[in-house]
């Protein structure tokens, strides 16, 4: 049985973005920062993935200090190393190259004590498909308030 907490989510990137492939990361973390996000103290709002050699790095991750550090806590927003299969960085890069595509963070959670972060491979909406997707939302929550009051 493998316990999974989640710390923090992107709701912003599904209503952003087309959401196709997922891929499980590590992230490489100083001490400190592992504690804040064991608080909770985590925003990815306006975080998002790029390649560095041949490399994955998250940048614009805001984790907060850490409460109880001292003057060696980490930097807040600094980048930070994802850990991928190099077969899986060498594919999504080639796709951000050639089709158009961007990678954003979706979910950040504990996995055993360790820290993954659920990253997405995605295609950028626009205002119609935004408005689109409001729709069909607003259309499930009325059938389901329907059904509800129905019994």
């Amino acid at each position: 049985m493998e316990k999974e907490k989640t710390i923090s989510l992107n709701r912003k990137a599904s209503h952003d973005y087309f959401l196709e492939d997922r891929y499980e990361a590590g992230l490489v973390l100083t001490g400190t920062e592992i504690k804040s996000i064991r608080q909770g103290r985590v925003q990815f709002k306006d975080a998002y993935i790029s390649f560095i050699n041949h490399e994955a790095y998250i940048k614009e991750m805001h984790i907060s200090a850490y409460d109880h550090g001292n003057r060696f806590n980490h930097d807040e927003t600094r980048e930070r190393k994802l850990l991928l299969h190099k077969i899986q960085i060498m594919k999504l890069e080639n796709k951000v190259k050639l089709k158009g595509y961007t990678i954003v963070p979706v979910r950040l959670y504990l996995s055993k004590g360790r820290a993954k972060l659920e990253i997405a491979l995605a295609k950028g909406k626009d205002n119609a498909d935004k408005r689109e997707a409001a729709k069909k939302r607003d259309a499930q929550r009325e059938i389901e308030k329907a059904m509800k009051n129905s019994y």
